[in-house]
């Protein structure tokens, strides 16, 4: 069925994430039609679509092209998915270098997930104490993500004084907007404090929410405790893993 042109120009943005998140077919039509009619968060999604092959055929080339679009269009998160395209090779061959490059220029206009890559790269390449000033920026945006790395960073002390206290907070932020390493960081501190009830807690909200080989790791880490909560909870994390790969 077509889709009225008016209609897709007068879409709202819930409207377009609720047709993302419906039967991919009918999403992808008509995701394609407002991006085609030039609506900027409708051309994200519909790169990620193609990036995903949901309701299309994957191809990684023409979503590539329009997060290129609509950074063309002046918006920062299609800049900062042509960084993620540079990054991990997604329709490019892959350069880092211009990854860092497009990342930085959405960072430095305030784009928090650009401000969270450009600092992941920098940890990966050595410079943790550049990317410690990126994750603090992100993070004061309340970036889930970036809150439980610098969480990390103050907890282990990496470039900065250790900070337990303030660690646990950012994981306690992050972990309520839903971030699974955060909660399973604080499963992990409950551990250390000998408080099993509220461990199990928070590694089944992570065991929730996880991915695949997150959960993995998670269920080896909990089967190799001596506490049988734990190590049941483990056994249950790996036949869901176990039954996903199959």
């Amino acid at each position: 069925m077509s889709i009225p042109l008016s209609a897709v120009r007068e879409a709202s943005a819930e409207q377009l994430e609720a047709a993302f998140n419906g039967p991919p077919e009918e999403a992808a039509r008509w995701i394609a039609a407002a991006a085609r009619a030039g609506m900027l968060e409708a051309q994200i999604l519909y790169g990620q679509i193609l990036l995903e092959g949901r309701g299309v055929a994957e191809d990684r080339h023409a979503a590539l092209g329009w997060f290129q679009a609509a950074a063309r269009a002046g918006s920062l998160k299609g800049l900062t998915m042509v960084g993620r395209c540079h990054e991990l090779g997604w329709g490019t061959p892959v350069d880092r270098a211009r990854a860092t490059a497009l990342y930085r220029e959405a960072a430095e206009k305030g784009y928090d997930w650009a401000q969270y890559n450009l600092a992941s790269l920098m940890a990966q390449e050595g410079d943790r104490a550049g990317a410690l000033a990126w994750f603090r920026r992100a993070a004061a945006q309340e970036h889930a993500k970036a809150m439980t790395v610098l969480g990390r960073f103050l907890e282990e002390g990496w470039e900065t004084p250790r900070g337990p206290a303030a660690a646990r907070a950012l994981y306690a932020r992050a972990a309520a907007l839903g971030d699974f390493r955060a909660q399973f960081n604080l499963g992990t501190l409950a551990t250390a404090a000998g408080d099993i009830p509220a461990a199990l807690r928070w590694f089944e909200a992570a065991a929730a929410q996880g991915s695949p080989g997150f959960l993995g790791k998670m269920a080896m880490m909990l089967l190799a405790r001596p506490e049988a909560e734990l190590r049941a909870l483990g056994l249950r994390i790996e036949k869901s893993v176990k039954r996903v790969s199959f």
